[in-house]
């Protein structure tokens, strides 16, 4: 009896044993499929990165291409602006601008500026150099050349005010001193504002000039600056700072011996024809006004 209790007890034994087993090989059959399964996900994953570095590829040689071809292609032709013959005679007219110097000299130098150009103030120093120099011989022309709106139109309208009460010396100082070297400039339009422009309120003010004439000056000048502008871009002046000198024209801030040679060049000319009979007083307006070019030639 003992001896098949024995035999029954071994028997389940060995079956719970098997029933454990079997559970831990699906187990395993389990987590081998799903690392199957993880495999082929990665596989997945790195055939797609294959194929986006491969595009990358391709893109980027085709982007090299494209640079290739365009580094040997000629740049887009861009046609320059006419610019005035510097040995031609231009009819530059000076009426109604501020002038320094004496209204008989042999040479007139006409400079297009304006109080934003960088380049005008590097320049001022020649142009007081061949003041200097040549004295009575030469006359400077001031013409505002607006090519920075944002910040020199009212500094145009103020000079052109200040002129007005005769203070154009004092008010050019002004202008390069306390508005260009500080970076203090007043908005377009300020001139209609109710109290005007502060910055060149403040100068005129300084100057010593009559403020409630000088805001209303201001707001005419806007015309007359505008048809003086018409009237060089005309001539093939749209830059600063450009000269005419007998209406000969010179550009950029030069050193002073590029504008010595024109001036002594006119300077011989006028000589020989005063000595010919030509009238000094009326020297310019009849050899450059009446016989300069007044259109510049396509």
């Amino acid at each position: 009896m003992r001896t098949w209790l024995l035999v029954g007890l071994l028997i389940a034994v060995g079956c719970a044993d098997n029933d454990a087993l079997e559970k831990r090989v699906q187990k395993l059959e389990k987590e081998l499929e799903a690392s199957a399964q993880d495999r082929r996900a990665l596989e997945r994953k790195l055939d797609e990165l294959i194929g986006e570095f491969t595009s990358v590829r391709t893109l980027e040689r085709k982007l090299d291409d494209l640079a290739a071809k365009q580094a040997v292609q000629p740049p887009p032709y861009r046609p320059r602006a006419a610019q005035p013959d510097p040995a031609k005679t231009y009819a530059v007219p000076i009426d109604g601008a501020p002038i320094e110097g004496r209204a008989d000299a042999k040479v007139t130098m006409v400079w297009a500026m304006d109080y934003a150009c960088p380049y005008c103030e590097r320049v001022r120093s020649t142009v007081a150099e061949l003041r200097r120099r040549y004295g009575n011989d030469l006359r400077v022309v001031y013409h505002q050349l607006v090519v920075h709106p944002a910040t020199a139109t009212a500094s145009a309208l103020a000079i052109c005010a200040a002129d007005k009460q005769g203070k154009f010396v004092r008010m050019d100082e002004a202008l390069w001193e306390k508005s260009f070297k500080l970076r203090r400039f007043d908005k377009v339009g300020c001139e209609l504002d109710p109290g005007g422009c502060e910055v060149m309120n403040g100068l005129a003010r300084d100057v010593g000039l009559d403020l409630p004439r000088f805001q209303r000056d201001m707001k005419v000048c806007d015309q007359s600056i505008r048809a003086r502008q018409e009237e060089l871009k005309k001539l093939g002046a749209n830059a600063t700072p450009t000269f005419f000198i007998n209406g000969r024209y010179i550009s950029g801030a030069r050193p002073a011996l590029d504008f010595e040679a024109i001036i002594d060049e006119e300077l011989r000319k006028a000589n020989e024809r005063i000595a010919q009979g030509a009238s000094q007083k009326t020297y310019y307006e009849e050899w450059v006004l009446l016989n300069g070019e007044k259109l510049l030639a396509p």
